[in-house]
Formats: C-alpha cells, structure tokens, sequence
C-alpha cells in the first residue's frame, strides 16, 4: 500500500522531493513545508501525480 511520489513547490512548480506514503492511511494529498532551492526559502509542497 506504501507508493512513491513526488512533492513540487507550490511557488515556483519545481519537483524537489521524492518520499512515501500509505495511501490507506492518507488517502488525500500530502502538503509539508520544505525548503526550495530556486527560492532560498521554506514554501509549500504539495503531492504531483
């Protein structure tokens, strides 16, 4: 049940992170603050298909 996917900045739309996920457990979209590189700062990354 555990499946890849990627989070993309929600400012800039660049694809930073790879990590994992239960879908059984989270069936909605993952959002964490994490730090983008293109901006220099901690912004918003939301789950992409």
């Amino acid at each position: 049940m555990r499946v890849n996917l990627t989070l993309a900045c929600t400012e800039c739309g660049e694809r930073n992170y790879i990590t994992k996920k239960n879908k059984r457990n989270n069936p909605e979209r993952l959002e964490l603050k994490k730090y983008c590189s293109r901006d220099n700062k901690m912004t918003l990354h939301r789950e992409t298909k």
